[in-house]
């Protein structure tokens, strides 16, 4: 059986390692006005955030239609026998939902669309370790082993300058009593259980990175081995400079740096910056 491996914009998967990989991607959108984006097709991350600052109202955000993944189910159908596609959280999109609609939908290929649970480069690392596994051979089964078994040691956490960008979206869970006061701090917030909710607040983006490399610190010393992520949202200098600190303390981990793009940073803002790691098996 020959298996592709899809995902979806906000994996935030570099070019050529989407190339290199024969990763299928389909992009989100960020609309400003009436004009609507793909995200990384129609405008780069340097683009989006330009036009956020000269822009009166923020951007929507707008997931790929139903008719989207079917173009590309039956694209991927001409090569391969199954897909394995891999999405960002169900609990802050209906992108997930989608895929599964239409595979529902698609005649000869078997569609197994996977919930990442997370977003960014965090869900890339799903991707990635997916597609290396599919050019070595192995079936859609120990794929989805091999990616349920990684959601047990995956962990991410973020802060961001502004948080009413969450709450206005919608975006930010279980937390709307608090917001008023975590205005006034920088918290730091996670995945559980789909959605995006508050893990602790801190009062300075100082002890919030303290605290973030702490919890890494924590999970480096159980492991042999990790990949670990920093993304940043227009903060590429303090992103460079904290990976290098980060890679002289932690040598069994290694690290990528990546970013924010239109969707996710239209949820976000500018200015966010998050770390996220796995075991490696």
């Amino acid at each position: 059986m020959k298996t592709a491996v899809l995902t979806d914009s906000t994996a935030y998967i570099p070019q050529e390692q989407l190339d290199h990989w024969n990763i299928y991607m389909v992009p989100l959108s960020v609309t400003f006005g009436d004009e609507s984006y793909r995200e990384l097709v129609d405008i780069t991350t340097k683009e989006f955030y330009e036009k956020v600052r000269t822009e009166k109202d923020l951007p929507k955000t707008s997931q790929p239609s139903v008719g989207d993944f079917t173009t590309k189910f039956e694209e991927i159908a001409n090569d391969y026998d199954a897909v394995v596609s891999i999405h960002l959280s169900s609990g802050i999109s209906g992108t997930y939902q989608a895929a599964v609609s239409a595979g529902n939908m698609v005649e000869g290929l078997e569609v197994h669309p996977f919930d990442s649970e997370i977003s960014c480069m965090a869900q890339g690392f799903y991707v990635l370790e997916a597609a290396q596994m599919a050019q070595d051979g192995a079936t859609p089964d120990e794929i989805l082993n091999r990616l349920k078994e990684m959601k047990q040691d995956m962990s991410a956490y973020f802060m961001v300058d502004d948080l009413s960008h969450l709450a206005r979206g919608g975006r930010l869970t279980g937390a709307q009593a608090m917001v008023g006061s975590l205005l006034q701090v920088k918290p730091l917030l996670h995945f559980e259980d789909t959605k995006i909710v508050p893990f602790e607040k801190i009062r300075t983006s100082k002890k919030a990175y303290k605290r973030m490399e702490n919890l890494l610190s924590e999970a480096a010393q159980e492991a042999e081995q990790m990949k670990a992520v920093i993304i940043h949202a227009e903060r590429e200098e303090i992103a460079m400079k904290w990976k290098d600190e980060l890679s002289e303390k932690y040598p069994n981990v290694e690290f990528v740096i990546s970013y924010f793009g239109p969707v996710i940073g239209t949820h976000l803002g500018e200015g966010g910056i998050g770390l996220g790691w796995y075991k490696v098996k």
